[in-house]
């Protein structure tokens, strides 16, 4: 099973568990992802959408060989599966409910994309992270409104460049996570957290959720549709296949 989903009370716990590939996420996870964060987002039961993962890694980011196949794939059906990668980003960052992330280990591609997505992001001081898509050929284009809007454009276009890591505090510095605790006190980091998030009122948190989005730039279906077509295309190229 890629992701585990359960029930903590008022809490929704997604779990990534994929250890032989590092977490990474394909076709099947990305979509158990979306169907999980939509449905949290209908259900007053749920407070919150925790996401985590197993390991000492967070998520390598896309699945290498899911991305060979789809460059292989005819333009349509590569088109539509970026696409669903899109859209998912879009699913957890207007997710009704509020979203918090754990980060352990390292988060490489589009793990970056679902924690920048996310409303909270606490990491542990050893926690590294990394945009690779340039050294396989590729850019972070579904991801990029949402990394963009939480670096700012110009960390993004070095770390878009270099591929170069960063540690968890220049990741706190950029604003990609908001605390950086040792490993030990991770849990007890995302409890306090949690906490907090339970003392609010779930009406108005969904209010001040959508309060920020109408006051920044938003991130409209022309932006997700041709982020999603530049992915398709470049995985394509003869650069990217090589």
């Amino acid at each position: 099973m890629s992701l585990v989903v359960e029930r903590r009370g008022a809490v929704l716990v997604l779990t990534i568990d994929r250890p032989a590939v590092r977490n990474a996420f394909d076709g099947a996870m990305v979509a158990d992802l979306a169907v999980a964060y939509d449905e949290a987002g209908r259900n007053d039961a749920v407070r919150i959408v925790f996401l985590q993962a197993e390991g000492k890694v967070f998520s390598a980011g896309a699945d290498l060989r899911w991305m060979q196949r789809m460059a292989d794939a005819s333009p349509d059906e590569n088109l539509a599966d970026a696409r669903s990668l899109a859209l998912l980003m879009q699913r957890v960052d207007t997710c009704a409910k509020p979203t918090i992330a754990r980060i352990q280990g390292t988060a490489l591609g589009g793990a970056v994309g679902l924690i920048a997505c996310c409303d909270i992001a606490v990491a542990a001081e050893a926690a590294e992270f990394g945009l690779s898509e340039v050294r396989l050929g590729l850019i972070p284009a579904v991801i990029s409104p949402y990394v963009v809007r939480a670096l700012g454009p110009r960390a993004a276009r070095r770390l878009f460049l270099t591929a170069e890591r960063i540690s968890a505090a220049e990741a706190l510095r950029l604003g990609l996570v908001q605390e950086v605790v040792p490993l030990t006190g991770l849990d007890e980091a995302v409890a306090r957290v949690i906490v907090a998030v339970l003392a609010g009122g779930p009406l108005a948190q969904a209010a001040a959720k959508r309060l920020v989005a109408d006051v920044s730039r938003p991130i409209d279906e022309g932006l997700i549709a041709a982020t999603a077509q530049r992915i398709a295309a470049i995985r394509a190229s003869a650069e990217a296949r090589d």
